[in-house]
């Protein structure tokens, strides 16, 4: 097993982490280990961001776009002598 130490730790976090370790029975150490589990093996079998927009999205018909016209030529700049 690795050794992990964190540095420069809020206290205020600290006291949040000690609270919520303590609702679940648990020490600090093992109440960090369970939150890092938690996030670190979440499920990745489901789709992926660009297939949950490309679902998101499927109802909607051709959207066109037009960028805007230009009302007046462009034209150089003009800097003070």
């Amino acid at each position: 097993m690795a050794v992990l130490t964190i540095r420069d730790f809020d206290e205020s976090l600290k006291a949040k982490l000690r609270v919520r370790a303590a609702e679940h029975g648990r020490s600090m150490e093992a109440e960090v280990r369970a939150i890092l589990a938690s996030v670190l093996t979440r499920s990745e079998s489901g789709p992926g961001m660009g297939s949950r927009i490309r679902q998101r999205f499927a109802d909607v018909d051709e959207v066109a776009f037009e960028p805007p016209r230009r009302v007046e030529r462009a034209r150089a700049a003009e800097f003070p002598e």
